[in-house]
Parts: C-alpha cells; sequence; structure tokens
C-alpha cells in the first residue's frame, strides 16, 4: 500500500465540494452513475476493437447497494474498470485543466452548481455527504485490480489487489447526519429510487437494486428491480418528452448544471435513417476556443454507443453544439477514418447543420432578446463558418447579427440592413476594429453617418477574414475605411486648389510613414483619418498575422485630411507663411491622432508625448 497527497488545488476543491454546494449533494449519485455509463460504454467499444478481450458483454449493468445498518452506498458497474496508473491520474489528482478556475469562480461568488462537472470534478462530490470513500476497481484485460481509499482531508492510499471481478466499485461511508429522515437518506429505498429518476431514468443500460418485499406467504424476500426505463430518450416522439428530461439528458452529456438554451429534436428519413436530439448551450464552454476542443457528439449505431466528440457529424463552426445522433444502417466497427469518408454521415452532417442553423433562425424570428443572448456568446464561432465552410456561406449570413449605425442598443442582419438602403446606395457599408467604443468614435463613420447611410460595426477578429470581396443578395460590402470615399467627388471639396501647397509639404514629410496625402469628403468633425487601397490588409489583421507568427507584404496607409477642420486650415495658414519646424512637428502629431483614432498606436509613442507635453505647457503658460 502506497500513500500519496492530494495535490494543493484538490484540497481545495475537497473543502469546497464539502462546505459550499452542500445544497445540491444529490448531483453525487448523478456522477456515479454517469462515471459508470461511461465505463459500459467503453468497454463495449473495446470489446469490438480487441476481439481477444477478456469481457463478458452478456450482462451489462450498474448495480445500487445500500447498508443502512453500516450507512454505506455502493455502485458497481461491470465494465472497463482501470489501471493503478490511471486511478492515480483520474482519480488521485485533476487531469482537466481549468481548477484554478473553478476556484477562482467560488471566491467571486459565482454560482457553483453552474460550474460542477465542466472541470472533471465530479467524482470528488461524493465528499458532500461522505467521510470516507473506497474504490476497487480492474481493468479489462489485466489480472490485479487496485483499492483506492481517502477520507478527503489531504491524502488517499492505493493498494493492489487480487481477485478482483471486472469494473469498478465506489463505495461511500456516509455521514451521520444524513440520517434525519427519508427524504436526506442515501441508505433510503425511496430516496435512491426518487434521485435515479430524477437524473438517470434516460441511461441505456440497467440500474439495478437489490430490495426487500413482501412474497404472498407475508414472508420478506429480496428481490433486484431496475429502477431506470432505458428509454432512449432520442427515439420518442417529441411530444412525449417532458423539458425535464430534456434537461437532464443535457446535464449528462455536459455536466453543465444550466438549462440548455434550445433543444432540437430531429428524425431523419429516406435512404437512410437517424434520430438526433441536440442542444445549445446558454453559455459559451469554457474550452470553446482551445486548441483541440472537443465537438461533444456522441454517436450511436441502433442504440449502441460507438463514440463521443464524433467530430464528423458536426462542423468546428458549431462544436458548442452537444447532444446524440442514432444511425440505423452504419457498421458498428466503425473509426473516425471510415467517418470521415462515410457518404452517409457526410448526408447526416448536411442535413444535421441545416437543421441547427434553421434552428437559429427561427430563434432570432420568434425571440430576439434569447437570439441575441446567445449571438453574444457564440456568434464569433458561428461565424468562423463563413471561413472555413463555404457550404453554408448563405445560411450563416442570413442569420448573422451585428452592431451597426443603425441603433446602438441592438444589432442587426444583413437582410434588415439592405431593406433599410437610401435610394442610390448600392453597397453594404462596413468598418472593421479591435473594439466596438472604438468603432462608434471612428472618424471614418462622419462622412457616411451624415449623409444617412448605415455602417455595420464588425470587432470581431474573425470579421477581418471573411468580409474582404463578400456580398449579400448581390450588393458588394464594402469598407469605409479603404479606397476613395464615394460622398462625393474632390472638385466638390471647396477650395481645394488653395490646399494643393500643404498637401504637396506634408506627403514630402510624412513619406517614410504614409503612401500619400490627400484631401477628403469623408470627414466632416474630425482633421485627418487613415485608409487603405482597396485590396490592402487593414491594421488589424495585421496586428492578428504578426501574432500568429505570418509574414505579409508591408504596406503604407493613406493620410486623408479633413479641409473644412480649423485645424487643417490653420496648417494651411502656417505653411503659406512659411513652413517650420513646430509645422513639421505638427504635422506628424496630425498623423498621431489619425493612428489614434483608429485605435492603434503612434509609430513613435514616446515622441508624440513629449510632443503634446509641450504643446500643453505652451498652452497653459500663456
Amino acid at each position: 500500500m502506497e500513500t500519496f497527497e492530494f495535490q494543493a488545488e484538490v484540497r481545495q476543491l475537497l473543502q469546497l465540494m464539502i462546505h459550499s454546494i452542500y445544497s445540491t449533494k444529490d448531483i453525487f449519485l448523478r456522477e456515479l452513475i454517469s462515471n459508470s455509463s461511461d465505463a459500459l460504454d467503453k468497454l463495449r467499444i473495446a470489446s469490438f476493437r480487441d476481439k481477444d478481450l477478456e469481457a463478458d458483454l452478456t450482462d451489462l449493468h450498474i448495480e445500487i447497494s445500500a447498508d443502512p445498518q453500516q450507512r454505506t452506498l455502493t455502485v458497481r458497474d461491470n465494465g472497463i474498470g482501470m489501471s493503478r496508473d490511471e486511478v492515480v491520474e483520474l482519480i488521485g489528482t485533476i487531469a482537466r485543466s481549468g481548477t484554478a478556475e473553478l476556484l477562482k469562480a467560488v471566491q467571486d461568488n459565482t454560482d457553483v452548481r453552474a460550474l460542477i462537472g465542466r472541470f472533471g470534478v465530479g467524482f470528488y462530490s461524493t465528499f458532500m455527504v461522505a467521510d470516507r470513500v473506497t474504490l476497487i476497481t480492474r481493468k479489462a484485460g489485466e489480472p490485479a485490480g487496485v483499492r483506492w481509499e481517502s477520507d478527503g482531508q489531504g491524502s488517499y492510499t492505493i493498494d493492489t489487489v487480487d481477485g478482483l471481478p471486472l469494473g469498478t466499485a465506489v463505495t461511500l461511508h456516509l455521514k451521520p447526519e444524513d440520517t434525519q429522515d427519508n427524504l436526506h437518506d442515501y441508505t433510503s429505498e425511496f430516496r435512491i429510487r426518487e434521485t435515479v429518476k430524477k437524473y438517470s431514468d434516460f441511461i441505456s443500460w440497467p440500474i439495478r437494486m437489490s430490495v426487500k418485499r413482501d412474497g404472498d406467504s407475508g414472508e420478506a424476500s429480496e428481490v433486484t428491480e431496475t429502477l431506470n426505463s432505458m428509454k432512449a430518450l432520442w427515439a420518442r416522439a417529441p411530444e412525449e418528452v417532458k423539458p425535464e428530461e430534456y434537461q437532464e439528458l443535457y446535464r449528462h452529456l455536459t455536466h453543465d448544471w444550466r438549462a440548455p438554451l434550445e433543444t432540437v429534436h430531429m428524425r431523419g428519413e429516406g435512404t437512410f435513417t437517424f434520430e438526433a436530439v441536440l442542444f445549445l448551450p446558454a453559455q459559451a464552454p469554457a474550452d470553446i476556443f482551445m486548441r483541440g476542443s472537443s465537438s461533444g457528439i456522441h454517436l450511436y449505431v441502433n442504440r449502441v454507443f460507438i463514440m463521443d466528440d464524433c467530430d464528423a457529424l458536426m462542423p468546428s463552426f458549431l462544436r458548442f453544439v452537444k447532444g446524440v445522433v442514432d444511425a440505423g444502417d452504419l457498421s458498428l466497427n466503425v473509426s473516425r477514418e471510415i467517418l470521415q469518408q462515410d457518404r452517409q454521415i457526410k448526408a447526416m452532417r448536411r442535413r444535421l447543420v441545416r437543421k441547427v442553423l434553421a434552428s437559429l433562425g427561427e430563434m432570432r424570428a420568434k425571440d430576439a432578446e434569447r437570439f441575441a443572448g446567445f449571438w453574444s456568446e457564440l456568434g464569433r464561432v458561428v461565424k468562423e463558418g463563413l471561413v472555413t465552410d463555404p457550404d453554408h456561406r448563405d445560411p450563416i449570413l442570413d442569420i448573422a447579427s451585428f452592431a451597426s449605425t443603425h441603433d446602438s442598443d441592438s444589432t442587426t442582419t444583413l437582410a434588415e440592413y439592405v431593406a433599410r438602403m437610401p435610394e442610390g446606395q448600392e453597397k453594404i457599408y462596413y468598418l472593421t476594429g479591435s473594439s466596438l467604443p472604438v468603432l462608434k468614435q471612428s472618424p471614418h463613420l462622419e462622412g457616411f453617418v451624415g449623409k444617412g447611410y448605415e455602417v455595420l460595426l464588425l470587432c470581431d477578429p474573425i470579421d477581418e477574414m471573411w468580409v474582404e470581396r463578400s456580398d449579400f443578395g448581390g450588393k458588394q460590402l464594402q469598407s469605409i475605411a479603404k479606397g476613395q470615399a464615394d460622398l462625393g467627388t474632390q472638385s466638390e471639396i471647396e477650395n481645394q486648389e488653395v490646399f494643393t501647397a500643404l498637401v504637396a509639404w506634408l506627403s514630402e514629410q510624412l513619406a517614410d510613414e504614409v503612401r500619400e496625402v490627400r484631401l477628403t469628403s469623408r470627414l466632416t468633425e474630425s482633421p485627418a483619418c487613415l485608409v487603405g487601397e482597396e485590396f490592402d490588409i487593414t491594421p488589424m489583421l495585421q496586428q492578428y498575422l504578426r501574432a500568429a507568427g505570418q509574414g505579409f507584404p508591408e504596406s503604407k496607409r493613406i493620410l486623408e485630411i479633413n479641409p473644412a477642420h480649423p485645424l487643417v486650415g490653420a496648417l494651411r495658414e502656417k505653411h503659406a507663411a512659411g513652413p517650420d519646424a513646430d509645422l513639421a512637428e505638427t504635422a506628424r502629431l496630425l498623423l498621431a491622432l489619425a493612428q489614434i483614432a483608429e485605435g492603434m498606436q503612434p509609430n513613435d509613442p514616446a515622441a508624440f508625448t513629449r510632443a503634446m507635453a509641450g504643446r500643453l505647457t505652451q498652452l497653459m503658460t500663456r
């Protein structure tokens, strides 16, 4: 026997389990049953892949037994089991990342019930009701088993045990305070039945318990009863399924304590059939932007579990969708490689994606507020499909919502934007940038908003990737920060010829920083702004590419100045009187102000700071 110390974070977590979420202690049984169900699924898959694996598949089940006298509760399965190394990794430590995040959330008073399970800590919930937990297990294919035991106070023991049956048994030595009454006594048949019915009725494996029943002769005898219905929820008609049943299936699949935002129950028929229940979460999963985050689709074939995380059924831009797909015509002995090439899988994927996108469209039409909550959480992920999945570009654009200058409190679809376009407007105008507050204050908006043109405000990094050379309904999307503004010709700028000398001088002074300097009609309040040519890479995209270690051709931008602004007028008069060092410094300040206005930093921040400090000093000491 060996004794190990828990990691520091695990010790904190145990105290959290014992003291902070005591009011929701029923979930410990759900977590143990879910673990057992996973073990049974894994044994069946392992036996398909390894024909020499010695495993009896004739009666796979979960068994619950209680001893009121000894105050113990045991959950046992004859599933895949665990090796000694797996016990150390999965039970002795927390294998998944995120424990620190969980503890911080608790310190910040986040609802712990919404977090339990998201970080792989379900097993530790047993210490809410037990002052000692014993686990014995033997993995399929291994001769010896393992015994793990802990009182949750900081250490645990592991020992090798011979002669164990295949599978895992977890025994909880219950705390004495749980004897108050049947409602809180987990050795009570009533309490066990109610908890299993509430949380695990849909589990596809039988959950059994031996109970005493009076026979015809009046003498009590033990009989084994199955506690769950084992009905595949996805095989039933939607009207036959209660909302709480959907919610429990969602919790079982995701360990998310919140209810799903939307449930999609569908059946595919034709040359092949399948059934599916899909869930859209109310909040973005913690790992949604982590490399290798799982898709969360569980694949079954004729009620037989095949694999979780079946990424062949759901594209990466819908990786937040969780659920079950049960195919009727696939081989049980399938691999991920086969699934990637399977024609039926590809057809199912298309139908599933269309259904999810259609459901989002219906949600937006019927409940704009609920859709807005979804889009703020996961819209950035959905828009990835505009880059990665051209086959679904149009339906994604149909539901995509964007901030715009039309209404600062709500978003708009492209269809709604087009419907509001004034007569004569031929393009859909947009502006990209680092954040919504920066975009709303951008000088690029001034002329367009002044002429009654609505502008989309795009601040998600993915927007930089898809919006170039895109169109909707035959109307091209056009950046207002590129090319010449189509708000009037240069001849309409009053007295433009009097600025010719100034423009030429500025172009020479700023030649190292900008491609050219020109007058503009796009500004009404600001003195200057920076724009690019039609096919230039935007500054934000340059930042993203640079951060990703990718090279790109460097290009200078164009400085546009507003001839109607007092500062530009004063520059013209100063230049006419004879350029000097003070005027040259002002020219560079003008460029720096244009850079700051679009959320960038000046080329030389230190020089900008010195120049501004000098100008402010002059102003204050006049």
